[in-house]
């Protein structure tokens, strides 16, 4: 790439994180947070999200909404990715597990926090393409895999974290298990065609569970419920 566009790609990154910011001012009432942490912020900042997205998508890949990654999945708009993983207090080597890698973009994100990134994709064509990508930009320590998410990561447990970007009806109960005491699972609960919601859900000491609502969402639908991983 020459330095004329990569002046360009940094200058939109920069517009990003502005708008971010100004979109985290807008929501505070629902989120509690005027601000997100200057290393979620940094780490958006340094994340490439135009080597992200296909092709079709670089032009738009700053632009603060969703995106289509083909197959009927689509990137979440830089907010919620910066609010999601804000939620997550990620510290570095964390080991965080992610159900959907959808692009690698959010992976990219916890990455650059210094966490221990598990991630799985159900789409194989996508989950595939991503593992290229974040391996071509350096993330080789990114653990991916093409499995169904319910089921979690189990030889990889107990995680620090866990952030879910897609929406099942309720919080599957591997996950729940999978999470260290103390920890935090990030998730959009809600049907499809209805209403949906961002949780953080803190997993008690003595082991009970604490769920709270962060912000009304609209994800893709959270696919599997019993196919084996590989």
């Amino acid at each position: 790439m020459d330095a004329e566009a990569q002046e360009r790609y940094a200058a939109q990154r920069q517009l990003m994180i502005e708008e971010i910011a100004r979109t985290t001012r807008e929501t505070a009432r629902e989120t509690g947070r005027t601000a997100l942490s200057d290393r979620v912020m940094q780490a958006l900042a340094r994340v490439p999200r135009h080597r992200l997205v296909p092709a079709a998508e670089e032009a738009d890949a700053y632009r603060n909404r969703p995106l289509s990654i083909g197959l009927g999945q689509t990137i979440s708009q830089p907010f919620i990715v910066a609010l999601m993983t804000d939620l997550l207090e990620v510290k570095p080597g964390h080991s965080v597990l992610e159900i959907g890698t959808g692009s690698g973009y959010q992976a990219a994100v916890l990455a650059e926090l210094g966490a221990k990134v598990h991630t799985i994709e159900i789409v194989e064509p996508l989950g595939r393409e991503a593992a290229n990508r974040l391996k071509a930009l350096g993330y080789s320590g990114i653990e991916t895999r093409i499995g169904d998410g319910f089921l979690g990561w189990p030889e990889r447990a107990p995680f620090d974290s866990i952030i879910v970007t897609a929406a099942p009806a309720d919080v599957p109960p591997e996950l729940t298990r999978q999470l260290k005491l103390g920890g935090r699972l990030v998730i959009p609960l809600g049907p499809e065609s209805g209403a949906q919601t961002l949780y953080v859900i803190e997993k008690r000491l003595d082991g009970g569970v604490v769920r709270r609502p962060v912000l009304a969402v609209r994800f893709v639908p959270l696919t599997g419920g019993g196919a084996r991983p590989q």
